[in-house]
């Protein structure tokens, strides 16, 4: 594997939020904070962009809306926004992709010569899939980190129900054998970084 000196780290909803299990319910890859960490470090380190994505929500519910606490990004995050030596961007969305954001984090790209990026983040069958997918589909290079993302259990329609573990898998299966993106491991990114 190959990590341009300019691949973008995208670093989608690490929110308090998602903290509130009673609200999500039961969570896979306890160890994809420690992973999303790492990552940053990695990419500041070598001193390469990161991308922080916040999702507000317009749910006046969601842990994840403007004004609530889970707004917020979680603090192993905040603590390292601003830390690198290389461009940082925050992006604010209130849908599933990074790319339908403010800023336009397509045009930021372009304006930096980026094509390659690595997605970490929050939740892989959501909106850190759905910001690869696109990313695919725009003609970037995507790496995704399938082990420094987390996501939920969900029930979709017939009372069909799915484990976390089983959505994440779906979406490795997805992204990868769909040529979205290369589904890696954070270990390698980090090694090839």
């Amino acid at each position: 594997m190959e990590i341009a000196e300019n691949a973008a780290l995208v670093v989608v909803d690490v929110q308090k939020g998602f903290d509130e299990l009673d609200f999500w319910g039961r969570r896979n890859n306890p160890e994809a904070d420690e992973n999303i960490a790492s990552l940053i470090d990695t990419w500041q380190t070598t001193g390469r962009p990161v991308v922080f994505v916040r999702h507000d929500s317009s749910r006046p519910d969601s842990p994840l809306r403007q004004g609530h606490e889970g707004n917020g990004f979680k603090e192993y995050v905040e603590q390292r926004r601003g830390k690198g030596a290389a461009a940082e961007l925050f992006v604010t969305k209130t849908v599933n992709s990074a790319f339908y954001g403010t800023p336009d984090l397509d045009a930021w790209f372009r304006a930096e010569g980026i094509s390659q990026f690595v997605v970490a983040g929050i939740q892989t069958n959501m909106c850190a899939e759905t910001t690869a997918r696109m990313g695919g589909n725009l003609g970037y290079e995507v790496l995704f980190a399938l082990d420094a993302t987390y996501t939920f259990d969900l029930e979709g329609p017939f009372g069909w129900r799915r484990s976390a573990d089983e959505l994440a898998q779906a979406s490795a299966v997805t992204l990868h054998g769909g040529g979205f993106a290369a589904v890696v491991t954070t270990k390698d990114v980090a090694a090839a970084a």
